[in-house]
Protein backbone atom coordinates (compact mmCIF):
# COMPACT_ATOMS: atom_id res chain seq x y z
CA UNK A 1 0.00 0.00 0.00
CA UNK A 2 2.85 2.29 0.83
CA UNK A 3 4.36 1.78 -2.35
CA UNK A 4 1.35 2.40 -4.11
CA UNK A 5 0.96 6.05 -2.30
CA UNK A 6 4.75 7.03 -3.36
CA UNK A 7 3.75 6.04 -7.47
CA UNK A 8 0.69 8.07 -6.61
CA UNK A 9 2.73 10.68 -5.00
CA UNK A 10 5.50 10.38 -7.74
CA UNK A 11 2.68 10.87 -10.51
CA UNK A 12 1.20 14.04 -8.98
CA UNK A 13 4.64 15.74 -8.68
CA UNK A 14 5.41 15.40 -12.00
CA UNK A 15 1.93 16.30 -13.26
CA UNK A 16 2.87 19.50 -10.83
CA UNK A 17 5.86 19.72 -12.03
CA UNK A 18 5.54 19.50 -16.26
CA UNK A 19 1.76 19.66 -17.43
CA UNK A 20 0.16 21.60 -14.56
CA UNK A 21 2.29 24.78 -15.96
CA UNK A 22 0.99 24.14 -19.14
CA UNK A 23 -2.67 23.81 -18.20
CA UNK A 24 -2.38 26.71 -16.14
CA UNK A 25 -1.16 28.73 -19.45
CA UNK A 26 -3.23 27.04 -21.89
CA UNK A 27 -6.66 28.18 -19.31
CA UNK A 28 -5.48 31.91 -18.90
CA UNK A 29 -4.72 31.98 -23.04
CA UNK A 30 -8.85 30.40 -23.50
CA UNK A 31 -9.82 33.12 -20.84
CA UNK A 32 -8.16 35.75 -22.88
CA UNK A 33 -9.43 34.90 -26.00
CA UNK A 34 -12.88 34.35 -24.72
CA UNK A 35 -12.91 38.10 -22.81
CA UNK A 36 -11.32 38.98 -26.28
CA UNK A 37 -14.03 37.62 -28.67
CA UNK A 38 -16.58 39.00 -26.22
CA UNK A 39 -15.11 42.26 -26.73
CA UNK A 40 -15.30 42.50 -30.09
CA UNK A 41 -19.11 41.24 -31.06
CA UNK A 42 -19.73 44.09 -28.18
CA UNK A 43 -18.07 46.18 -29.96
CA UNK A 44 -19.75 45.11 -33.41
CA UNK A 45 -23.25 45.76 -31.96
CA UNK A 46 -22.05 49.11 -30.26
CA UNK A 47 -21.03 50.58 -33.72
CA UNK A 48 -24.66 49.00 -35.77
CA UNK A 49 -26.27 50.94 -33.01
CA UNK A 50 -24.82 54.10 -33.33
CA UNK A 51 -24.57 54.18 -37.22
CA UNK A 52 -27.25 51.75 -38.48
CA UNK A 53 -29.94 53.21 -40.65
CA UNK A 54 -32.50 50.83 -39.24
CA UNK A 55 -33.78 48.87 -36.15
CA UNK A 56 -33.67 45.90 -38.34
CA UNK A 57 -30.08 46.44 -39.43
CA UNK A 58 -28.92 46.37 -35.51
CA UNK A 59 -30.85 42.88 -35.38
CA UNK A 60 -29.19 41.62 -38.33
CA UNK A 61 -25.78 42.43 -36.88
CA UNK A 62 -26.22 41.01 -32.96
CA UNK A 63 -27.31 38.02 -34.91
CA UNK A 64 -24.19 37.62 -36.79
CA UNK A 65 -22.51 38.67 -33.71
CA UNK A 66 -23.97 35.98 -31.68
CA UNK A 67 -22.96 33.59 -34.46
CA UNK A 68 -19.39 34.69 -34.19
CA UNK A 69 -19.38 34.54 -30.65
CA UNK A 70 -21.13 31.15 -29.93
CA UNK A 71 -18.98 29.74 -32.88
CA UNK A 72 -15.49 31.05 -31.25
CA UNK A 73 -16.57 29.36 -27.82
CA UNK A 74 -16.90 26.33 -28.99
CA UNK A 75 -13.49 26.32 -30.92
CA UNK A 76 -11.90 27.73 -28.10
CA UNK A 77 -13.84 25.22 -25.67
CA UNK A 78 -12.43 22.14 -28.25
CA UNK A 79 -8.78 23.26 -27.99
CA UNK A 80 -8.90 23.41 -24.01
CA UNK A 81 -10.91 20.14 -23.81
CA UNK A 82 -8.06 18.29 -26.10
CA UNK A 83 -5.01 19.68 -24.55
CA UNK A 84 -6.67 18.73 -21.09
CA UNK A 85 -7.08 15.16 -22.44
CA UNK A 86 -3.66 14.91 -24.09
CA UNK A 87 -2.22 16.30 -20.50
CA UNK A 88 -4.20 13.72 -17.90
CA UNK A 89 -3.12 10.43 -20.68
CA UNK A 90 -5.61 9.75 -22.52
CA UNK A 91 -4.75 8.39 -25.93
CA UNK A 92 -6.04 11.16 -28.42
CA UNK A 93 -5.38 8.84 -31.77
CA UNK A 94 -8.46 6.39 -30.93
CA UNK A 95 -10.70 9.45 -30.10
CA UNK A 96 -9.66 11.82 -33.17
CA UNK A 97 -10.47 8.81 -35.68
CA UNK A 98 -13.79 8.30 -34.19
CA UNK A 99 -14.68 11.98 -33.78
CA UNK A 100 -13.26 12.16 -37.25
CA UNK A 101 -15.97 9.70 -38.64
CA UNK A 102 -19.08 11.04 -36.29
CA UNK A 103 -18.38 14.15 -38.27
CA UNK A 104 -18.20 13.16 -41.70
CA UNK A 105 -21.49 11.16 -40.93
CA UNK A 106 -23.35 13.95 -39.37
CA UNK A 107 -21.98 16.37 -42.34
CA UNK A 108 -23.54 13.87 -45.04
CA UNK A 109 -27.11 13.89 -43.01
CA UNK A 110 -26.92 17.50 -42.23
CA UNK A 111 -25.67 19.11 -45.57
CA UNK A 112 -28.70 21.10 -46.45
CA UNK A 113 -27.95 22.61 -42.81
CA UNK A 114 -24.64 23.88 -43.06
CA UNK A 115 -25.64 25.34 -46.68
CA UNK A 116 -28.91 27.02 -45.09
CA UNK A 117 -26.49 28.49 -42.15
CA UNK A 118 -23.71 29.32 -44.75
CA UNK A 119 -25.78 31.43 -47.08
CA UNK A 120 -27.64 33.07 -43.97
CA UNK A 121 -24.43 33.83 -42.82
CA UNK A 122 -23.30 35.50 -46.44
CA UNK A 123 -26.81 37.05 -46.56
CA UNK A 124 -26.07 39.00 -43.05
CA UNK A 125 -22.59 40.05 -44.10
CA UNK A 126 -23.86 41.28 -47.38
CA UNK A 127 -26.57 42.99 -46.53
CA UNK A 128 -28.78 41.58 -49.05
CA UNK A 129 -32.19 42.66 -47.05
CA UNK A 130 -33.49 43.20 -44.59
CA UNK A 131 -36.30 42.89 -41.60
CA UNK A 132 -39.59 44.50 -43.52
CA UNK A 133 -38.23 44.95 -46.93
CA UNK A 134 -40.17 43.75 -49.76
CA UNK A 135 -38.32 41.14 -51.66
CA UNK A 136 -38.92 38.35 -54.19
CA UNK A 137 -37.07 35.06 -53.28
CA UNK A 138 -37.74 31.23 -54.51
CA UNK A 139 -40.67 32.69 -56.65
CA UNK A 140 -42.41 34.24 -53.53
CA UNK A 141 -43.03 37.77 -53.11
CA UNK A 142 -43.78 38.95 -49.32
CA UNK A 143 -42.32 41.24 -46.60
CA UNK A 144 -39.38 39.86 -44.71
CA UNK A 145 -41.06 39.22 -40.78
CA UNK A 146 -37.89 37.24 -39.54
CA UNK A 147 -34.47 36.16 -40.79
CA UNK A 148 -32.24 33.77 -39.11
CA UNK A 149 -28.91 31.60 -40.35
CA UNK A 150 -30.77 28.96 -41.11
CA UNK A 151 -34.32 30.44 -42.72
CA UNK A 152 -36.14 33.67 -43.74
CA UNK A 153 -40.03 34.16 -43.34
CA UNK A 154 -41.81 35.75 -46.11
CA UNK A 155 -45.37 37.38 -45.37
CA UNK A 156 -47.02 36.76 -48.63
CA UNK A 157 -49.59 39.96 -49.77
CA UNK A 158 -52.60 37.85 -49.24
CA UNK A 159 -51.03 37.23 -45.39
CA UNK A 160 -49.63 33.76 -46.43
CA UNK A 161 -46.79 32.85 -44.48
CA UNK A 162 -43.51 31.47 -46.10
CA UNK A 163 -40.62 29.98 -44.16
CA UNK A 164 -37.92 29.97 -47.27
CA UNK A 165 -34.25 27.89 -46.56
CA UNK A 166 -31.53 29.88 -46.91
CA UNK A 167 -29.81 27.66 -49.14
CA UNK A 168 -32.39 27.82 -51.58
CA UNK A 169 -32.27 31.62 -51.60
CA UNK A 170 -30.06 31.70 -55.11
CA UNK A 171 -31.73 35.57 -56.42
CA UNK A 172 -32.93 38.04 -54.69
CA UNK A 173 -35.19 40.55 -56.33
CA UNK A 174 -35.43 43.80 -53.15
CA UNK A 175 -37.92 45.80 -53.73
CA UNK A 176 -37.49 48.34 -50.82
CA UNK A 177 -33.38 49.76 -52.04
CA UNK A 178 -33.54 53.18 -52.63
CA UNK A 179 -36.10 54.00 -54.72
CA UNK A 180 -38.73 52.51 -57.15
CA UNK A 181 -39.85 53.04 -60.75
CA UNK A 182 -43.72 52.82 -62.18
CA UNK A 183 -44.76 52.78 -65.33
CA UNK A 184 -48.76 53.61 -65.96
CA UNK A 185 -50.10 52.95 -69.49
CA UNK A 186 -52.57 55.66 -70.39
CA UNK A 187 -54.99 54.08 -73.22
CA UNK A 188 -57.15 56.88 -74.85
CA UNK A 189 -59.41 56.53 -78.14
CA UNK A 190 -58.20 56.96 -81.61
CA UNK A 191 -60.26 59.59 -82.17
CA UNK A 192 -58.37 61.94 -79.13
CA UNK A 193 -55.90 65.09 -80.20
CA UNK A 194 -52.69 63.55 -79.51
CA UNK A 195 -51.20 66.90 -78.25
CA UNK A 196 -54.37 67.84 -76.09
CA UNK A 197 -53.97 64.22 -74.39
CA UNK A 198 -49.99 64.83 -73.83
CA UNK A 199 -50.74 68.32 -72.20
CA UNK A 200 -53.88 67.32 -70.33
CA UNK A 201 -51.47 63.75 -68.51
CA UNK A 202 -48.59 66.49 -68.14
CA UNK A 203 -50.99 68.64 -66.12
CA UNK A 204 -52.46 65.82 -64.13
CA UNK A 205 -48.78 64.29 -63.06
CA UNK A 206 -47.61 68.22 -62.15
CA UNK A 207 -50.98 68.35 -59.87
CA UNK A 208 -50.00 65.03 -58.15
CA UNK A 209 -46.45 65.83 -58.07
CA UNK A 210 -46.65 69.00 -56.06
CA UNK A 211 -50.03 67.76 -54.15
CA UNK A 212 -49.50 68.12 -50.41
CA UNK A 213 -49.84 64.64 -50.04
CA UNK A 214 -47.20 63.43 -52.23
CA UNK A 215 -45.03 65.93 -52.30
CA UNK A 216 -42.28 64.02 -50.22
CA UNK A 217 -42.70 60.51 -51.94
CA UNK A 218 -41.41 61.89 -55.52
CA UNK A 219 -37.75 61.18 -56.44
CA UNK A 220 -37.63 63.05 -59.46
CA UNK A 221 -40.53 65.00 -62.15
CA UNK A 222 -42.74 62.57 -63.85
CA UNK A 223 -42.19 61.55 -67.28
CA UNK A 224 -44.87 61.97 -69.89
CA UNK A 225 -43.06 59.66 -72.84
CA UNK A 226 -45.28 60.50 -75.66
CA UNK A 227 -47.72 58.37 -77.68
CA UNK A 228 -45.98 54.60 -77.30
CA UNK A 229 -47.95 52.58 -79.26
CA UNK A 230 -51.15 52.37 -81.68
CA UNK A 231 -53.27 48.97 -81.15
CA UNK A 232 -56.30 49.22 -82.99
CA UNK A 233 -58.49 51.99 -81.65
CA UNK A 234 -56.03 52.96 -78.60
CA UNK A 235 -53.33 55.24 -78.43
CA UNK A 236 -51.18 54.10 -75.50
CA UNK A 237 -49.47 57.09 -73.44
CA UNK A 238 -46.60 56.03 -70.78
CA UNK A 239 -46.33 57.84 -67.43
CA UNK A 240 -43.45 56.92 -65.47
CA UNK A 241 -42.97 57.90 -61.80
CA UNK A 242 -39.80 57.28 -59.97
CA UNK A 243 -40.56 57.36 -55.80
CA UNK A 244 -39.27 56.37 -52.83
CA UNK A 245 -39.26 52.56 -52.22
CA UNK A 246 -42.32 51.18 -52.39
CA UNK A 247 -44.09 54.38 -52.20
CA UNK A 248 -45.08 54.32 -55.52
CA UNK A 249 -48.59 53.02 -55.13
CA UNK A 250 -50.62 55.78 -53.48
CA UNK A 251 -49.53 58.47 -56.23
CA UNK A 252 -50.40 55.91 -59.13
CA UNK A 253 -53.96 55.25 -57.64
CA UNK A 254 -54.82 59.23 -57.30
CA UNK A 255 -52.99 60.00 -61.18
CA UNK A 256 -55.50 56.92 -62.39
CA UNK A 257 -58.42 58.66 -60.67
CA UNK A 258 -57.53 62.09 -61.59
CA UNK A 259 -56.91 61.09 -65.45
CA UNK A 260 -60.54 58.92 -65.31
CA UNK A 261 -62.38 62.40 -64.64
CA UNK A 262 -60.28 64.79 -66.68
CA UNK A 263 -61.46 62.11 -69.71
CA UNK A 264 -64.68 63.04 -68.90
CA UNK A 265 -64.23 66.86 -68.66
CA UNK A 266 -62.59 66.86 -71.86
CA UNK A 267 -65.01 65.19 -74.02
CA UNK A 268 -62.38 61.98 -74.52
CA UNK A 269 -62.85 58.15 -74.70
CA UNK A 270 -60.50 55.89 -73.13
CA UNK A 271 -59.12 52.99 -75.09
CA UNK A 272 -61.64 50.30 -76.05
CA UNK A 273 -59.61 46.97 -77.71
CA UNK A 274 -62.65 46.14 -79.04
CA UNK A 275 -63.75 49.71 -80.41
CA UNK A 276 -63.87 50.20 -84.26
CA UNK A 277 -62.79 53.46 -85.19
CA UNK A 278 -64.46 54.10 -88.67
CA UNK A 279 -63.71 57.54 -89.79
CA UNK A 280 -62.45 61.13 -89.03
CA UNK A 281 -65.21 63.61 -88.29
CA UNK A 282 -65.09 65.87 -91.40
CA UNK A 283 -65.03 69.89 -90.59
CA UNK A 284 -66.46 70.67 -93.89
CA UNK A 285 -66.41 69.86 -97.72
CA UNK A 286 -62.64 70.25 -99.52
CA UNK A 287 -62.93 72.99 -101.89
CA UNK A 288 -60.45 71.30 -104.09
CA UNK A 289 -62.69 68.24 -104.12
CA UNK A 290 -65.96 69.00 -106.39
CA UNK A 291 -67.51 65.53 -105.04
CA UNK A 292 -67.17 66.46 -101.37
CA UNK A 293 -69.16 70.00 -102.03
CA UNK A 294 -72.70 69.52 -100.75
CA UNK A 295 -75.79 70.52 -103.47
CA UNK A 296 -77.78 73.77 -102.78
CA UNK A 297 -80.00 73.63 -99.61
CA UNK A 298 -78.14 70.40 -98.39
CA UNK A 299 -77.19 71.10 -94.32
CA UNK A 300 -74.43 69.03 -93.30
CA UNK A 301 -74.37 66.98 -89.73
CA UNK A 302 -73.15 68.78 -86.98
CA UNK A 303 -70.12 66.92 -85.98
CA UNK A 304 -71.16 63.73 -82.93
CA UNK A 305 -69.80 63.95 -79.45
CA UNK A 306 -67.12 60.86 -79.45
CA UNK A 307 -68.33 60.40 -75.69
CA UNK A 308 -72.48 60.13 -77.10
CA UNK A 309 -71.81 57.20 -79.54
CA UNK A 310 -73.13 54.30 -77.92
CA UNK A 311 -71.65 51.12 -78.88
CA UNK A 312 -74.02 48.50 -80.99
CA UNK A 313 -75.24 45.63 -79.51
CA UNK A 314 -74.99 42.38 -80.28
CA UNK A 315 -77.71 39.55 -79.54
CA UNK A 316 -75.45 36.77 -77.95
CA UNK A 317 -77.81 33.85 -78.92
CA UNK A 318 -79.45 35.15 -82.81
CA UNK A 319 -76.14 36.81 -83.30
CA UNK A 320 -77.94 40.37 -85.21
Amino acid sequence: MGKVLDEWLGDVQEFVRSKLPHLVLVAIIAVALSRLLQLITARMIRIAEQHAASHSHVSQVKTLAGVVRTTGHAIIFAIVSLQVLAAVGVNMAPLLASAGVAGVAIGLAAQNIVKDVLNGTLILIEDQFNVGDVITVAGLTGTVEAMTLRKTTVRGGDGTLYVVPNSQITTVANQSVDFSVATINVSVDFSANPDKVLALLTQIATDVRKSEQFREVFLAEPQILGVDAVKGSQLIFPVIFKTRATQQYGPIREFQRRVRLALEENHMLPGDPYRVFTSFVAEGPDRHDPASVPPPGYTLAPPRDPTTIKPEETNPFKGD
